[in-house]
């Protein structure tokens, strides 16, 4: 625990009108007629270094770009590979673990060691994994690198420990599970073949031991070619040879046929009796023509063939329709006896596996179900119904549903919010599942000790929200909600979803959320925001609508002359809205030039909804086009249920709502933001009218010595007595107002005497608008914030400031002020932040008809770069929450009196601190420094510069082992924390690399020290931060591996095992074993050793079938010492050579000497 003491001096003054301010402050202009004696704050810092820790907890959603399948039939687990390296592993509801290839090489074919707790993965390096998965985190324990051949396929018999591996070059190698070392048994492709084959019969696609004897392998070909190959004997059974190439092979469990599917979408049924000819030959879609010729079809490209005791064997594929049938989705064919079903996917099919009652290939399989994988979605058939059909996933695989666009995360959340929202959503799921369990239900999941309700919500391409409960590590959805109901469908060639060709109009940009008041707020792309209020009723509602003129005006060029009759805020007094009168302008009106102007992007829908329970729109807010320019992009946003308050802005300016009165209180550009507080002075400007920037990255490095020579002009006599220079800052009226405003007015250059150019941040939003338009559905997933952004959208290099971020708070608007009143804390792009005091009706009645008055604009503060976060502290460092109003049902049938009463929960700052008078501590933190405020005295406490080379993209003050701090995420992939109030820093770790735009959009920290990220466009990747969680780890998650016995095989009978074969007395040991077969060259493959640990090891030997396991162990706690040992031996063996050697030199030289001689 550290104790830190600063001393406010600068508080003192001489004489009324004068003030010792801080040098590395910048505080605001204006003297107070009253100041405070100084005055010793002591905070006590709980949080030191040793609380934090990084690491990635659990990843939600569906694999990104799939690529293999594998099941566990014993332990009844399934594992998904991904073309990034990555292999998930789901099990029951709760077990869900992510593995990562360090390599990053796709994932080939996944083969589990059934019932064993172990994983082989085949890379597309070339490369054979071990992973132990008796561990809650799975881990490497082997790897075998070929350096010569290239991996095609890998088969692992049941309860074998020798992994067969196919070849590129045809050859077939044999692998040892337990040292994963290979055998010298090659089967190469020339002495499988006939020697009279003039072709090389391609790479091996097939490899499968007979069901009827373990000691005959077969290995299919890609050029056609099929081969039994006899273990024992060193030699082909059989070959066959047909015309198609083949892409997979499926035994009939007793060994005596087998199918395989063809590139021209036939199946073809051999019999091992006859193998000269297929005994049958199928296109289960392709027709006879007129011309008596098949339709030619596309490839089968697998095919399992199952048997069942009760009922016709099931021949089920993939692939195989005819070309001819354009515009076919995806299929997989279920052929059941003379039925043939054919189930249309969505996506195209990556793979698919039967799901059988038994792991023995020589039993009846007795299918039950096949889980199908496909490029953006897991379904599981289930085929014990004639209907087939598909159980209802338990995992979130649907996050990507709509292209992720926001996220939010809210930790600790309370606690009758999840059961609410969930009873609501539960209405709405589909229907039409299997009754049946869940068949992927493996593994051991129970709830932790440190759990808390926590809720995730995603906003999407489409305008959808979703809202997650994220309690425990898991991920469940809620409750969906369609923001674009609330307005008409657009039409083709109207509004500007066409004029920029935006694909998706409704687009969620960001998200505001009170989880007490319930209420929420979407801010879309279309320049429009949407208010939801929360109810369990059903209602009948008309949409309120507000549109709001933001937007620069070519007239707003203002002479020196206008400037003194316009000020925008007066001194002392308030700003208070009057109405402003146009003439009506209809919704498709143009200017004389045919531009679009005072229209909407979207048109709600006027007419009386029905409305079904759950969040119903109370408010719409839309942004007007202006002469033929769409409205710029809303860049922040906050709404307070406790004031009924709701502020936006953007690169134009800032605006404020009254959502209570449905009034706008506020419209204002940036400039005229500041009145007499201006920290600069400024040279008038004309508007710039350009597009939004769409022309890549290399934008960002802008020409700043123009700028800096443009800005370096001298100021004019615009800027008089601090008062702004738009004559036409004015607020609207209630209803749907037309608000003439030209927020952007003269663009005035940022220098004062003696100060250096000022030079604009390089934002991560500018980054997001600048990246280039691309319609490939990828791209889109990474550059969807093409032209607009969640921080800053469009902005004007040399003329526009956005409004960067937006916080409502009790605060205290000026120094004078004795006692916190709602305040409005802005910040912009250009690192000022600007705070507006708010006077609030407190009676209901009087709020409900009173207008909310704001005030002049109080402190301005500077900070390097785009202000990012503002929070509030008191004096003993605790953190200040916003006042909010506690949720009630406007719809709920109770006492019209009673229901009309707002109840309101406010967090004085000075509720706590009685010892210390009033005040608060305000932390304001930007792309490049963070700040530390005393308020109302607008001291600056504590100073700390974040970065130089980089910038921060995302900032929040979290709470976090009882305490708070400032957690940063920095472009250069550095995830920071530091204390509060003291900034220092308390962690720093490099852990993710800037790659794509999506990271920065979708990051975001809460608290618990949990934070998230959409680590691909299907994927969310939740981490830590605090060092309890990270110890507690083990815990939260599940266990993947159960100790089960493994099911006995039924019994044969003694004609079968007779007649059948010596199946059971194959020793593959005696023939791959080094003793017999020999070393394999050590050219041909690498032997790397795992990270897996032996304490995971020992974890897996103490399983029911630990023997695997044991040899593992004794070869990694033993391995270098035997290497030790043999390398000593070989050195007495050469010692005891030439000790031979010359003793026997010795007994030639002297066998005929006399005794005498010697």
């Amino acid at each position: 625990m550290k104790k830190f003491r600063k001393v406010l001096d600068g508080l003192t003054t001489s004489s009324p009108g004068g003030t010792i301010g801080s040098p590395s402050c910048g505080s605001a202009a204006g003297t107070p007629t009253a100041v405070p004696t100084p005055k010793e704050i002591d905070v006590q810092e709980t949080l030191v270094s040793e609380n934090f820790q990084l690491c990635k907890t659990v990843r939600h959603g569906f694999p990104y770009q799939p690529t293999a399948l594998a099941f566990d039939p014993v332990q009844k687990i399934l594992a998904i590979g991904s073309r990034s390296g990555g292999v998930r592993i789901l099990g029951r509801p709760g077990v869900d673990c992510y593995c990562q290839h360090e390599s990053g090489a796709a994932v080939l074919q996944l083969q589990f060691l059934i019932n064993e707790g172990a994983l082989v993965t085949a890379c597309a390096d070339d490369t054979l994994h071990l992973w132990n998965l008796r561990q809650r985190r799975p881990a490497v324990l082997h790897s075998l690198k070929f350096n010569r051949e290239r991996i095609t396929f890998c088969h692992l018999p049941f309860q074998s420990k020798w992994l067969y591996v196919g070849t590129e070059r045809g050859n077939t190698h044999m692998v040892n599970i337990e040292s994963f070392i290979l055998s010298g048994y090659v089967i190469m492709w020339n002495k499988a073949i006939e020697l009279s084959t003039k072709t090389h019969p391609g790479p091996v696609v097939h490899l499968s031991d007979s069901p009827k004897d373990e000691g005959k392998l077969l290995i299919g070909f890609e050029g056609g070619t099929i081969v039994q190959w006899d273990l024992r004997a060193k030699k082909a059974d059989f070959r066959i040879y047909y015309d198609e190439a083949i892409h997979s092979v499926s035994w009939h469990h007793e060994g005596k046929q087998f199918m395989c599917s063809h590139s021209d979408g036939s199946l073809t049924l051999w019999n091992l009796r006859n193998t000269t000819k297929p005994f049958q030959v199928t296109f289960p879609h392709g027709k006879i023509q007129k011309d008596g010729r098949k339709e030619s079809c596309k490839p089968i490209l697998k095919v399992e063939y199952k048997t069942s005791r009760n009922s016709e064997p099931f021949v089920i594929f993939s692939g195989g329709l005819s070309y001819d049938k354009a515009g076919r989705r995806p299929t997989l064919t279920i052929m059941h006896g003379k039925a043939i079903t054919v189930l249309e996917m969505d996506h195209p099919i990556v793979e698919f596996m039967v799901l059988c009652d038994t792991p023995y290939n020589n039993e009846v399989q007795e299918p039950y179900a096949v889980v199908v994988l496909l490029e953006k979605d897991l379904i599981v058939v289930d085929l014990t119904q004639s209907n087939f059909p598909v159980f209802e996933n338990p995992y979130p695989m649907d996050i990507h549903e709509s292209p992720v666009t926001c996220t939010a995360y809210f930790a600790d959340c309370p606690p009758d919010i999840i059961p609410i929202l969930y009873s609501i959503g539960a209405k709405h799921k589909k229907t039409g599942y299997s009754h049946k369990e869940w068949p992927v239900g493996g593994g051991t999941w129970t709830l932790g000790s440190h759990t808390y309700p926590e809720i995730i919500i995603t906003g999407h391409a489409d305008g959808s929200i979703k809202f997650w409960d994220a309690s425990a590590f898991t991920l469940q959805m809620l409750y969906k909600l369609k923001t674009s109901k609330v307005f008409e469908k657009p039409k083709p060639g109207d509004g500007r979803a066409a004029e920029l060709g935006e694909e998706d109009p409704f687009a969620v940009q960001m998200v505001s959320w009170c989880p007490h008041s319930r209420i929420f707020c979407v801010v879309g792309i279309s320049a429009h925001i949407i208010l939801y209020r929360f109810s369990k009723y059903e209602a009948n509602t008309q949409i309120v609508s507000l549109e709001v003129r933001l937007q620069c005006e070519p007239e707003d060029i203002i002479t020196p002359s206008e400037n003194e009759n316009n000020p925008c805020f007066s001194e002392q007094g308030s700003y208070s809205p009057q109405p402003h009168h146009q003439h009506a302008v209809s919704p498709g009106s143009r200017t004389p030039d045919g531009a679009k102007d005072s229209i909407p992007c979207l048109k709600v829908r006027d007419k009386m909804v029905r409305v079904p329970p759950g969040y119903q729109s109370d408010l719409v807010i839309q942004l007007l086009w202006v002469d033929g320019e769409p409205p710029q992009q809303i860049t922040s946003l906050d709404i307070n249920s406790a004031y009924g308050l709701l502020a936006f802005g953007n690169c134009n300016g800032l605006a404020v709502v009254d959502y209570l009165q449905k009034t706008v209180i506020l419209c204002i550009s940036t400039l005229d933001l500041y009145g007499a507080t201006d920290p600069y002075q400024r040279l008038t400007r004309s508007p710039r009218r350009n597009r939004q920037s769409t022309s890549g990255l290399t934008e960002l490095t802008d020409n700043q010595q123009s700028i800096d020579m443009e800005r370096s002009k001298s100021p004019t006599s615009d800027h008089v007595n601090g008062h702004c220079t738009s004559p036409t800052s004015q607020t609207c009226s209630a209803g749907k107002p037309r608000i003439p405003m030209g927020p952007e007015g003269p663009r005035l250059t940022r220098r004062g005497p003696g100060r250096p150019p000022f030079r604009k941040a390089q934002s991560a939003a500018c980054m997001e608008i600048s990246l280039p338009v691309s319609h490939t559905e990828e791209s889109r997933e990474n550059s969807f914030s093409r032209s607009r952004s969640s921080s800053v959208s469009s902005i004007d290099r040399d003329t526009k400031e956005a409004i960067t971020t937006l916080q409502f708070g009790e605060s205290y608007g000026r120094k004078s002020d004795a006692l916190p009143t709602p305040c409005l804390w802005v910040g912009t792009s250009l690192g000022v932040v600007i705070l507006i005091p708010l006077s609030i009706p407190t009676d209901h009645e009087e709020r409900m008809e009173d207008p909310v008055t704001v005030g002049p604009s109080g402190a301005v503060q500077m900070l390097k770069g785009s202000v990012l976060h503002c929070g509030f502290l008191d004096y003993n460092g605790a953190l200040i929450q916003s006042p909010y109003e506690v949720w009630r049902d406007l719809n709920a049938l109770e006492d019209p009196d009673r229901q009309r009463r707002r109840k309101l929960v406010h967090f004085s700052p000075s509720s706590s601190q009685e010892t210390f008078g009033e005040g608060h501590l305000s932390v304001v933190c930007s792309e490049r420094q963070a700040k530390v405020f005393l308020m109302p005295s607008q001291s600056c406490l504590f100073v700390h510069n974040i970065t130089e080379s980089s910038f921060v993209l995302r900032a929040d003050v979290v709470s976090l082992c009882n305490s708070v701090c400032l957690a940063c995420f920095c472009a250069n992939g550095h995830v920071m924390t530091l204390s509060l109030p003291s900034l220092r820093p308390l962690m720093d770790v490099n852990y993710l690399p800037l790659t794509d735009m999506r990271i920065a959009r979708t990051f975001c920290f809460t608290n618990e020290g949990q934070a998230l990220y959409l680590s691909s466009p299907t994927e969310i990747q939740r981490i830590t931060y605090s060092q309890e969680m990270c110890d507690n780890l083990q815990e939260m998650l599940g266990e993947l591996f159960t100790p089960i016995e493994t099911p006995e095989a039924q019994n044969r009978g003694f004609l079968k095992g007779f007649f059948g074969g010596n199946a059971h007395t194959f020793d593959r040991e005696e023939l791959f074993g080094e003793a017999a077969a020999g070393k394999a060259s050590r050219s041909l493959a690498q032997h790397i050793p795992g990270q897996g640990g032996v304490e995971g090891m020992k974890v897996a030997a103490s399983g029911a079938v630990g023997e695997l396991a044991r040899a593992r162990i004794a070869l990694d706690e033993r391995g270098q010492r035997l290497g030790e040992l043999e390398e000593r031996t070989a050195l007495m063996m050469t010692s005891a050579d030439t000790f031979s050697k010359h003793a026997h030199e010795l007994m030639l030289k002297c066998k005929d000497k006399k005794w005498y001689q010697f």
